[in-house]
């Protein structure tokens, strides 16, 4: 008898440290210079998967890098989604300002105890693989919610670049074994095709 993986559950607002992203099948959660364009036309199985995020997340921690090439983050989908964006970074002298964007020059820890505090209860979710792979490293991420889209990009910033370290064991979330290897399968779409 076949059983199919279930979909995670909607997430909740609960004060974790949630890791997020959308990443392609070979572990990049950005294309070179931090392009995302390789995401249009990518489909999640939760239609409100959007709406859930911005119901939960109350507030953004990412780093200096993301923000110089998205500087508008902290009023994203058309302005509708607004909370506070603390952007961790060695130099905040030199940083533009923007309405709702906190630059932070302190240990990562500490970074997180002022995002869960701005995040009220609900989530804080972290937008940067350094910072991400640091707070990993400390034990201070509660989740890592990955959206894994079919498409292979080859280059860019991987989710743990970490070459040297340790593997982290994870534990699924959605099924009844937390250590179910998930089995996906796709075929190339050729070139002249658009997907």
């Amino acid at each position: 008898m076949t059983t199919a993986l279930p979909d995670t559950e909607p997430q909740t607002a609960a004060g974790k440290v949630l890791w997020h992203f959308t990443m392609s099948l070979d572990g990049f959660i950005a294309g070179p210079n931090h392009a995302m364009d390789w995401m249009g036309g990518i489909t999640n199985v939760r239609p409100d998967i959007t709406q859930e995020y911005m119901q939960t997340t109350g507030a953004i921690l990412g780093g200096r890098d993301g923000f110089d090439a998205f500087p508008d983050a902290d009023s994203t989908y058309e302005g509708a989604w607004q909370v506070p964006v603390f952007i961790l970074t060695h130099h905040p002298e030199d940083a533009p300002p923007t309405p709702s964007t906190t630059f932070l020059n302190c240990d990562v820890a500490e970074a997180v105890r002022i995002g869960l505090e701005a995040a009220g209860g609900k989530n804080l979710e972290i937008l940067s693989a350094s910072i991400g792979r640091q707070l990993l490293d400390r034990g201070l991420i509660d989740e890592i919610d990955l959206h894994i889209a079919p498409v292979l990009l080859g280059d860019g910033i991987r989710l743990l670049d970490n070459p040297g370290g340790s593997p982290v064991k994870l534990h699924l979330l959605n099924g009844t074994n937390p250590t179910t290897e998930i089995n996906v399968r796709y075929r190339p779409v050729p070139t002249n095709q658009h997907a």
